[in-house]
């Protein structure tokens, strides 16, 4: 089993508890942006969207940081590190979080009048709660700075981090799951094939939307699947010193 990251506080509570205090202590003005989709304004900009992008690396920053000093480097090399993280925070995470703080609900209640057809399919969209659930932390981040939000990001993802430590997902399945926040797609075509047919090297690339990230050797398609998937993670969502 893996080295448990260590506890933060608030643990007696919901694992949320910290994020829905930041959350509920947003300004007015501000807490209107989380929770507008871009087809209910007329100006993008007053949608989620780019705090949903400001609190993406929030995330990734706050898990990171958290992982790197908690867990055995010996067992958990950069590749390790990535692909955990990418689990924690995948979209599918993200969606689970949201609905621990109500996203749903509170999506419903800021709904204008005329979007009432609409909004019952955007809240079961796991692309729109992962989206305001990143909105969210990048409002609270805006208000109440890194240190506060990090403490309470990684509380209210414990849950997932555990799963992502007990249950870790393929390489293949961590990279989907992140590139589906952003509607994008992975294909793994065979580019090489080299030896006899009891000793043959397979080489495959991943390609996402259709342009070439990386590229991945296996004595079996599987695995050479496997190895572009882990080399994609890190060309497009890397370990690096900044993060840590």
């Amino acid at each position: 089993m893996a080295t448990e990251p260590r506890t933060h506080a608030n643990a007696g509570n919901a694992p949320e508890a910290a994020l829905r205090a930041l959350l509920d202590d947003l300004p007015a003005d501000l807490a209107t942006h989380v929770f507008t989709h871009s087809s209910w304004t007329s100006k993008r900009s007053d949608s989620y969207e780019r705090l949903a992008f400001l609190g993406d690396s929030v995330l990734s920053l706050a898990i990171t940081s958290h992982l790197y000093p908690s867990l055995e480097a010996d067992r958990f090399g950069a590749g390790e590190l990535t692909k955990v993280r990418a689990q924690t925070v995948s979209g599918r995470s993200c969606r689970a979080v949201a609905e621990r703080l109500d996203v749903p609900a509170r999506l419903v209640a800021a709904a204008p009048p005329g979007a009432a057809g609409s909004v019952a399919n955007l809240i079961s969209t796991e692309r729109v709660l992962a989206s305001v659930c990143e909105a969210v932390i990048g409002a609270c981040y805006l208000v109440h700075g890194y240190e506060p939000v990090a403490e309470a990001v990684v509380a209210a993802f414990q849950p997932e981090l555990a799963d992502a430590l007990e249950h870790p997902l393929d390489f293949k399945s961590a990279l989907q799951e992140r590139l589906a926040r952003r509607g994008a797609t992975v294909i793994y075509p065979v580019v090489d094939e080299q030896g006899p047919p009891h000793d043959r090297m397979f080489t495959v690339a991943a390609q996402v939307d259709g342009d070439e990230v990386a590229r991945g050797a296996g004595r079996s398609k599987k695995d050479a699947e496997q190895a572009a998937a882990q080399a994609a993670m890190g060309q497009l969502y890397p370990v690096t010193s900044s993060e840590v």
